[in-house]
């Protein structure tokens, strides 16, 4: 991680020399590895798991919300519940408890932490992406966090496959396949 945000900070130094010389015509469309492109990769990988999360929400029937594979694990709903709250973290609407139970509240709680998230990448610019804020996990830069958010929410994605796969469902990263 220490390596990926020295190279970062690098190539956003590089990139403000490069700007500091004055115009030299239109930009050039964003390099490999340049912010820009980092930016507009971290919101792509960010809207398929939104697709793939929120229709996940619709996949499931409203009476398998209280579903457990084992008694130790969180519920269905408990799953959208902990990627609200952690969006909710990530994305600056701060640390709050969500504790939906049905699957219309689940709907709601992970749209309006997908709203928060949207406005937070929208935000993103190549001039602010290294800007740190943020404390313990939910320290870095806004670049850094907006990666953080796409691998935390593809990491419960995978949790809720296995549910949905538990009760003979095909998950929509399967059912959307070729069309994502």
């Amino acid at each position: 991680m220490k390596r990926f945000v020295a190279t970062l900070a690098a190539v956003a130094l590089c990139t403000g020399m490069a700007a500091a010389q004055g115009p030299m015509g239109p930009p050039p469309p964003p390099e490999k590895g340049s912010p820009s492109a980092l930016i507009t990769e971290a919101i792509a990988g960010y809207t398929q798991i939104k697709t793939i999360i929120l229709a996940s929400v619709d996949k499931m029937p409203a009476e398998n919300f209280s579903f457990k594979p084992t008694p130790e694990v969180r519920s269905y709903a408990e799953l959208f519940n902990h990627v609200a709250q952690t969006q909710n973290a990530l994305c600056g609407g701060g640390r709050t408890a969500i504790t939906a139970t049905t699957k219309e509240d689940v709907a709601a709680a992970i749209k309006k932490s997908f709203d928060l998230c949207d406005a937070a990448y929208a935000a993103v610019t190549p001039e602010n992406s290294m800007e740190i804020s943020g404390a313990g996990f939910m320290r870095g830069s806004k670049l850094g966090m907006i990666y953080k958010n796409v691998e935390h929410d593809n990491e419960m994605y995978g949790t809720m496959v296995v549910y949905m796969r538990l009760k003979g469902l095909v998950p929509p990263s399967t059912a959307m396949r070729g069309r994502m």
